[in-house]
């Protein structure tokens, strides 16, 4: 049908390619949009998702480094004096849940709503564009600027897949392995020690690496 239709590259104007030229379209896959989200060619829409993408992509990145961190080290002293809980007393991942008090948890839910409306987000400001002002990671020439936010939107993906995985695998998992997680004891059963999320988080870190470098390999 190519000779019929003409030559797809002449198709500037279609709406199915109207995002093609903007970050996150990457090889190998390309502009992926099984979805159909943006088939419509509505740029207010896709501005949107864009700007959810990148918020859920940073937590997702915190959130992955807080799940496997914690295997390898804790913050010294107390988590509340008043309570008497150490970090070193919270366990690692979900079952944490229930050992932080509640005004931890108030405060996180604090400083995340002070995050959220201490500055103008609205359509077309450069917040809603993901730019907060914060410039540790930038860069000065515009190329290596493009590549960096490309990066931080496929490691933002990344991410989000890994932390689900990661959840899952602890939602998911069945007998000893999941009582003794949930629990917070499954540093002393070494019996489990390989089977347990720890497992899955070094498996995480290597894929994380692999996929990063080949980003990397494909960006330069």
């Amino acid at each position: 049908t190519g000779s019929a239709w003409g030559d797809w590259a002449n198709y500037t104007d279609s709406p199915l390619r109207a995002f093609e030229s903007e970050l996150g379209v990457q090889a190998p896959v390309g502009f992926w949009d099984p979805a159909g989200f943006t088939k419509d060619g509505n740029e207010k829409n896709f501005r949107r998702r864009r700007q959810t993408e990148l918020k859920h992509g940073r937590i997702a990145m915190l959130a992955t480094m807080g799940y496997i961190t914690p295997e390898f080290s804790k913050w010294p002293g107390y988590l509340s004096p008043t309570l008497g809980i150490k970090f070193e007393d919270v366990p690692n991942g979900l079952a944490a849940i229930s050992k932080v008090p509640a005004a931890g948890w108030a405060q996180m839910i604090l400083w995340g709503a002070y995050c959220e409306t201490s500055q103008d987000q609205s359509p077309g400001t450069a917040q809603a564009a993901g730019d907060f002002g914060w410039k540790v990671l930038t860069a000065s020439d515009p190329a290596e600027k493009t590549k960096k936010l490309a990066a931080e939107i496929a490691n933002g993906r990344l991410a989000m897949m890994a932390i689900i995985g990661m959840l899952l695998e602890v939602l998911g998992a069945t007998g000893q392995i999941t009582q003794t997680h949930l629990s917070g004891h499954l540093r002393a059963n070494w019996a489990f020690r390989h089977q347990s999320v720890f497992g899955i988080q070094l498996a995480s870190q290597r894929m994380v690496m692999r996929i990063t470098s080949d980003v990397a390999d494909r960006l330069n």
